[in-house]
């Protein structure tokens, strides 16, 4: 039997009398369903493919407010409460202080399903607003304080990883910005050790795409924080690799998995890459009869 075959097998066998606080008010149609476990089955098979679970048990997820993150936290506890997920959730919202944040939606949110959480201010928007140029984008710096601050949350909560809710898009999205603009071939690994090698970054929603989690998003009604409030989200090269694949996708249904796929089945062989081949100790044989 298949590792899908038995993730199926699994979800079925859930029990179906538990509904979570979550998913109290979700929808019961059809289409959602399919669209829940999918998410369900695409998670399950990150943790198996990459690993995730081994030596694991207490995870750190951070919460933007966002549909990613969001769903990300809801497809955990939806896996938690069928017994199919033996970690420990603690919810993380790092409040940078852009300018009017909605500080209550999320404690109260988190409350209201009765999930753990931390809630931590730290404002890095004025270093932000500091150290960039006037009309550069924010992100890149802005990111990289917070995956800092979050790096040290973990620690402090004593966990063993910091988990994010990156999707299929995102993975595609940074494998062409490296491609194109930093002239190497990387993406954005489901699975990475920090550069200190004390901290785990997870992303389970590697295999997940993002229009099935806007769909997840918008049926469960999550009170959606946009990310545009620093105002510095025009002209990024993101964007552009964002129209792109969306553009290649339209053209050529299902590219982004074919193009996933790739970056799982990599031949050092067929590249140009001396490190990652010995082409100088390549030699033939002698010629068969």
């Amino acid at each position: 039997m298949g590792v899908n075959a038995v993730i199926e097998d699994e979800l079925d066998e859930a029990v179906e009398g538990l509904v979570p606080a979550l998913f109290r008010d979700a929808p019961s149609s059809v289409s959602f369903n399919k669209l829940r476990k999918r998410l369900l089955r695409q998670v399950r098979q990150a943790f198996d493919d990459f690993g995730m679970l081994k030596d694991q048990k207490r995870w750190l997820v951070g919460l933007s407010g966002g549909k990613d993150s969001y769903s990300l936290l809801a497809v955990l506890l939806d896996l938690q409460w069928r017994g199919l997920l033996p970690v420990e959730l603690i919810a993380c919202n790092l409040d940078q202080g852009q300018p009017n944040f909605p500080k209550h939606i999320l404690p109260d949110y988190l409350a209201s399903i009765g999930v753990k959480h931390r809630i931590e201010y730290r404002d890095t928007y004025s270093i932000v607003k500091e150290k960039v140029p006037q009309g550069a984008t924010y992100c890149s710096l802005c990111s990289r304080l917070r995956r800092g601050n979050l790096y040290r949350l973990a620690r402090e909560e004593g966990c063993d990883a910091l988990v994010l809710g990156h999707h299929r898009e995102d993975i595609l999205e940074t494998f062409f910005m490296n491609f194109f603009h930093g002239g190497r071939l990387a993406g954005m690994p489901a699975k990475l050790l920090n550069d200190e090698g004390n901290m785990m970054v997870l992303r389970p929603l590697a295999y997940c795409a993002e229009d099935d989690l806007a769909k997840f998003a918008s049926a469960m009604q999550f009170p959606i924080i946009p990310c545009d409030l620093c105002g510095s989200q025009d002209g990024l090269q993101r964007n552009v690799m964002k129209q792109m694949l969306a553009d290649i996708e339209t053209r050529m249904p299902g590219r982004k998995d074919t193009m996933l796929r790739a970056l799982a089945h990599v031949n050092p062989s067929h590249l140009l890459d001396p490190k990652l081949f010995d082409f100088a100790g390549l030699s033939a044989g002698p010629a068969a009869d």
